[in-house]
């Protein structure tokens, strides 16, 4: 499989927003592509994420992911989270992951981040397995906690 993988515009919506949707029913929310274009359309018109997008040789979008700007304030330096992975079930295993994986780290690496940070469910071996192959390293020393408003 030939694809591509590149920083996507708001000109990219049409591509991105059903990956996007796909995204958020994997993980249990009903399809909403009205939701997802607002969604996606602020982030990228208030420039509040970054999207990079894995498009095939006919141009259709295969994957995504999206990173969230942060500042760690320890370090004294920005950082980025990797909120967002998604692939499409045809193109999976067949690099697009790793090759979005690797396109965030250079990313983050060209904007002056000095790390990266995300979760996943507990449940997802598959995307820990892919992680760790990339060298992120599971954190032994702190617990995530959400208050849910």
């Amino acid at each position: 499989m030939s694809y591509t993988v590149r920083q996507a515009t708001i000109h990219d919506l049409d591509i991105v927003v059903p990956l996007f949707d796909g995204y958020r029913q994997f993980y249990g929310k009903p399809g909403d592509l009205e939701l997802a274009r607002r969604f996606l359309h602020e982030r990228l018109q208030y420039q509040d994420s970054v999207v990079l997008l894995a498009i095939d040789e006919e141009g259709r979008g295969i994957g995504f992911t999206q990173l969230y700007p942060l500042f760690s304030s320890v370090r004294a330096a920005r950082t980025y989270l990797l909120n967002d992975l998604f692939v499409v079930p045809v193109a999976r295993r067949a690099g697009v992951a790793v090759a979005l994986m690797r396109e965030a780290g250079d990313f983050a690496r060209a904007m002056g981040a000095v790390a990266m940070s995300l979760s996943t469910a507990h449940t997802n071996t598959s995307a820990q397995r892919l992680y760790e192959s990339l060298g992120w390293k599971r954190d032994e020393h702190f617990r995530e906690y959400n208050l849910p408003l």
